[in-house]
C-alpha cells in the first residue's frame, strides 16, 4: 500500500495540491527504510535495503482513476505496475524529497502548503534522522542510488541554511572526515559531488543571502579544503593511479574538478573571497603540472577548461565578462598569480607536453562526422581553451607591468611558442597557401568559436597598446629605423591590430551583417574590441593604409595577371632581394632570437619570379568571395528593405558589397595594370591624384608592409582598402537605421561617432 500512497503524494505536490493530512503521515512515509551499517562499513549494499515496500504491496489495486495526472511523468505512475521493489520505492522517496525541498523554496506556492512542507522536514531531520539516512546511502554500491542520495542531501543541507541560519552537523562531520582521511577513504567522491551540489544550489540565490550561506558553509571547511587540494594534486598525487578513466583515483580527481569550478564560481558573492575559494589561482602550477603529466585525457581536458573560466572572470554563467571584477584586490592578486604560473611553464616549452591527440565526443560518439575535418586528430576546442588560457594571461602580466622591461621578455617568448604550438595543431584547408603571416594564426585557431575569437583579439589588442604607450614614454619622436623595427616586432609577434581585423574581415568576405550580429550579441565582447580599435584606426590610419596595400600586393603575388613580362618590372616588385635581406637585418637589430620561429623561414618570404625579382608573399583568403556563396550563418541578419517606413534601404542591396566596383579576378586586375587606372572611374576624373592624410608624427615613410606593386605608371590598386572601409560604412548605415526605428539594443552614439570618422578618412583618399 505505501507505493500507492507516495505515487499520490507525488502527484499532490507535482499539482501544488495543499496536503490535507498530517505532517507525521507524510514524514512516515517518506522516511527512508535504510538499515544503520556496522560500524566502520562505508559501502552500503543490497542486504542493507529494506527487503519489501510495505505489507501487502503486492495486493495494491491500479491507481489509473484516483487523481488525474499532471503531466507525463505522472501517467507513468498512475500505469505503473504496484508490486514495484525496494530499490524503486526508495528512488521515489529520493525524488519527493528533492520536490518538496524546491516548493518550499518557491515564492510561487502559497505560503502554507510551504509551511506544511517545511514541518514535514522538521520531523524528517529531527526524528527520522535522514540526513544521517542520506549520507549512509552515498556509499552505496547502486551509483543512481548514490546519485540521488547526493542530490537529497544538498537540498536538505542548503534548506537548512537559507531557512534555519543552521549547518547540518552530521553531513559537517561526514564532509571532514571523508575529506581528511583521503586518500584512504572510499567517500571522497560522494562528499565532493554533495558539497558542489550546495554550492550550485547557493549561487542560485539572491547575492545577499548567498553570501551569508557560503560563510557558514565554507568557513569550517576552508583549510581542509586547502590541505585536500595539496593531497590530491600534489602530495598524494602519482599518475601511473590514473592509467584508467575508470579508475578511483580518476574519479576523485574528475569529481574534485567539479568541485573546483563552483567553487571558482561562488568567489565573487564574497567581497573577501575565503582562501579554498582562491586556492586554484594562487596555486594553479599543482594543476599546470597535472596537466602535463600522464593522466586521461579528460582530466587533462576539463583542467584546461577551467583554467579558461578563470582568465576570462566568466565564474558564472551569467557573470558579465572583463573588469567588472577586476576591481577587487583579491582578484587582481589572484589573476596575477595565476598569469606569472602559466607564463613561466609556457616559457618552458609546457605547450608542448601536452599532446591534443584526443578526440573529442560528440553525442555519445568519440569518431568525428563523416566529411569532417578533424585536424588531423587535434581537439579544436583544448586548442582555443589553452590558446586563450596563454593570451589572457599575457595580456593581465602586461597590463600590470610599469616598464617594458618587465614583460618584454616573458612576451616575445610566450608568444614564440604559442605561434608554435598553433603551426603544429592547425592545418590550413588544401584549397589555401600557407600561412606565412603571423597574424593570421588567429583567425584560422578561433574564426569557429566566436566569443573566445573576440576575446583573442581583444587581448592582444590590449597588448598592442600598452606596448605602444611603452615606445611614447620613452620617446616622442622615433626615428625611422626605430618604428621599422617596432613594426616588425609587431607582425613577428602575430599581435599587429590592423592584420587581425583584415584576416578577419576576409575570412568573413566583407559581410557587414556578421559584424553586426556580433555588436547585437551578448555573447562575445566584439563591442568592446571594435570600440578600442576603431579608436585606434583613427590615430594609426596611415599604418592601416600600407596594411591594405600589402594585402593587394600579396593578392596580385599569388594570382598572377598576365604573362608577357612588362617593361621595368623589376621596379615594380616590392623589394629585390638584396633590399629584403637588408631590411630583415635591420628590423632585427632589437629582435631577441627566441622570436624567430625554428623550422621557418623570415615572417614574411620572398618568391622569386621570371625576371628575379623578389616579391612579398602572404596566405591567400577569402577575397574574392561573392556574398552569395557564404552560408546561412552568415546571411543577412535582418531584412532591412521590409520596412514600410523604410527611406533610402528600399533597393535591399545596400548591406552587401558591391563587387561590381571592385573586381577582384584576374581579370578586373588585369584590365587595371594594362591601363593604368586605379580602381576609381577616371573618365569622370581622368587625372585627379588620390589625396592622403597627412601622416601622424614618427609615422615611416618605408617599411616591410608598406611596399606596393606599383611603378611610375600603375596606382595601387586600394582593393583591400576599399572594401574593409566600405564593410565599415555599411555597419554604420545599417546601425543608424536599427536606432532611428528603436530596434538597437543599446545606445550606439559613442560607435557611430567612431565610424563616421573612419568614413570621413577613407573619403579623403577618393576610394570608390
Amino acid at each position: 500500500m505505501k507505493i500507492c500512497l507516495l505515487q499520490q503524494v507525488y502527484k499532490d505536490v507535482l499539482a501544488g495540491v495543499p496536503l490535507a493530512r498530517e505532517s507525521h503521515h507524510y514524514s512516515s512515509l517518506i522516511n527512508l527504510g535504510v538499515e544503520k551499517p556496522p560500524e566502520g562499513d562505508e559501502s552500503c549494499h543490497q542486504k542493507h535495503l529494506p527487503p519489501t515496500a510495505g505489507d501487502g504491496s503486492h495486493q495494491d489495486t491500479d491507481m489509473s482513476g484516483v487523481v488525474p495526472a499532471t503531466d507525463d511523468l505522472s501517467n507513468s505512475f498512475a500505469n505503473m505496475s504496484s508490486s514495484l521493489c525496494p530499490r524503486e520505492v526508495m528512488l521515489l522517496q529520493l525524488t519527493l524529497i528533492r520536490m518538496m525541498v524546491a516548493k518550499a523554496e518557491s515564492q510561487e506556492i502559497e505560503l502554507h502548503v510551504r509551511q506544511k512542507y517545511c514541518e514535514i522536514f522538521v520531523l524528517l531531520l529531527k526524528e527520522a534522522k535522514i540526513d544521517s539516512k542520506l549520507i549512509h546511502l552515498l556509499g552505496c554500491d547502486d551509483r543512481l542510488l548514490s546519485h540521488m542520495a547526493s542530490q537529497s542531501l544538498a537540498a536538505l543541507v542548503h534548506f537548512q541554511l537559507k531557512e534555519e541560519d543552521a549547518l547540518n552537523v552530521p553531513w559537517l562531520s561526514f564532509t571532514l572526515s571523508s575529506l581528511l582521511a583521503f586518500p584512504g577513504s572510499a567517500r571522497v567522491p560522494a562528499c565532493l559531488w554533495t558539497l558542489a551540489a550546495i554550492l550550485k544550489e547557493t549561487l542560485k540565490d539572491a547575492p545577499v543571502a548567498a553570501a551569508g550561506i557560503l560563510k557558514k558553509l565554507l568557513a569550517p571547511l576552508d583549510a581542509v579544503l586547502e590541505g585536500f587540494y595539496n593531497a590530491i594534486l600534489l602530495h598524494h598525487f602519482d599518475s601511473h593511479h590514473y592509467t584508467s578513466p575508470y579508475s578511483e583515483a580518476t574519479n576523485n580527481l574528475i569529481s574534485f574538478i567539479d568541485l573546483l569550478e563552483a567553487l571558482v564560481a561562488s568567489r565573487i558573492e564574497l567581497e573577501l573571497p575565503l582562501r579554498c575559494q582562491r586556492i586554484l589561482f594562487l596555486k594553479a602550477s599543482y594543476v599546470l603540472n597535472v596537466i602535463s603529466s600522464s593522466i586521461p585525457y579528460v582530466i587533462k581536458k576539463k583542467f584546461i577548461l577551467l583554467l579558461k573560466k578563470c582568465v576570462l572572470y566568466k565564474s558564472r554563467e551569467d557573470a558579465k565578462s572583463g573588469s567588472l571584477f577586476l576591481g577587487t584586490p583579491s582578484l587582481c592578486e589572484d589573476m596575477l598569480a595565476l598569469s606569472n604560473a602559466v607564463l613561466q611553464v609556457v616559457n618552458l616549452t609546457w605547450l608542448n607536453q601536452i599532446p591534443l591527440s584526443g578526440k573529442s565526443s560528440s553525442f555519445g560518439s568519440s569518431e568525428a562526422a563523416p566529411g569532417h575535418d578533424s585536424q588531423s586528430g587535434s581537439d579544436q576546442t583544448v586548442l582555443r581553451a589553452l590558446s586563450l588560457v596563454v593570451l589572457k594571461a599575457l595580456e593581465f602580466k602586461i597590463h600590470n607591468s610599469a616598464t617594458e622591461a618587465e614583460i618584454k621578455g616573458d612576451f616575445e617568448s610566450s608568444m614564440s611558442q604559442l605561434l608554435m604550438f598553433w603551426r603544429s595543431h592547425v592545418k590550413p584547408s588544401p584549397q589555401s597557401h600557407p600561412v606565412v603571416h603571423h597574424c593570421e594564426w588567429l583567425s584560422l585557431v578561433f574564426m569557429e568559436q566566436d566569443d573566445d575569437m573576440w576575446e583573442a583579439a581583444k587581448a592582444l589588442l590590449l597588448i598592442y597598446l600598452k606596448f605602444d604607450r611603452f615606445r611614447c614614454d620613452a620617446a616622442d619622436n622615433l626615428s625611422q629605423k626605430e618604428e621599422e623595427s617596432w613594426q616588425f616586432l609587431v607582425h613577428a609577434g602575430g599581435y599587429n591590430p590592423h592584420c587581425i581585423f583584415l584576416f578577419f574581415l576576409e575570412k568573413i568576405a566583407f559581410d557587414s551583417t556578421v559584424l553586426l550580429d556580433f555588436l547585437i550579441s551578448s555573447e562575445t565582447c566584439f563591442l568592446e574590441y571594435l570600440v578600442r580599435y576603431l579608436k585606434l584606426l583613427g590615430k594609426e590610419w596611415q599604418q592601416f593604409v600600407d596594411v591594405c596595400n600589402h594585402f593587394d600586393t600579396r593578392h596580385s603575388t599569388f594570382h598572377p595577371v598576365c604573362s608577357v613580362k612588362p617593361p621595368h618590372r623589376e621596379k615594380q616588385s616590392c623589394v629585390t632581394g638584396e633590399s629584403l635581406q637588408n631590411a630583415v637585418c635591420d628590423a632585427q637589430v632589437q629582435t631577441p632570437s627566441s622570436l624567430a620561429p625554428p623550422h621557418e623561414g623570415p615572417v614574411f618570404t620572398a618568391q622569386q619570379g621570371d625576371n628575379g625579382a623578389a616579391e612579398w608573399s602572404l596566405s591567400d583568403s577569402l577575397t574574392g568571395t561573392d556574398s552569395a556563396s557564404l552560408p546561412a550563418s552568415l546571411q543577412s541578419l535582418l531584412n532591412y528593405d521590409s520596412s514600410e517606413d523604410s527611406e533610402v534601404e528600399s533597393d535591399g542591396k545596400e548591406c552587401l558589397v558591391n563587387t561590381k566596383q571592385l573586381p577582384s579576378n584576374n581579370e578586373g586586375e588585369l584590365s587595371r595594370r594594362e591601363t593604368g587606372c586605379s580602381c576609381r572611374d577616371d573618365e569622370r576624373n581622368p587625372r585627379t591624384p588620390e589625396v592622403s592624410p597627412p601622416k601622424p608624427r614618427g609615422a615611416p615613410t618605408s617599411s616591410c608592409w608598406t611596399c606596393m606593386a606599383s611603378s611610375d605608371n600603375i596606382a595601387p590598386l586600394r582593393v583591400m582598402l576599399s572594401k574593409s572601409t566600405k564593410c565599415l560604412e555599411e555597419l554604420q548605415e545599417a546601425i543608424s537605421r536599427l536606432q532611428r526605428r528603436n530596434l538597437f539594443p543599446y545606445n550606439p552614439s559613442a560607435l557611430l561617432k567612431l565610424l563616421s570618422h573612419v568614413e570621413k578618412m577613407s573619403k579623403s583618399m577618393n576610394l570608390p
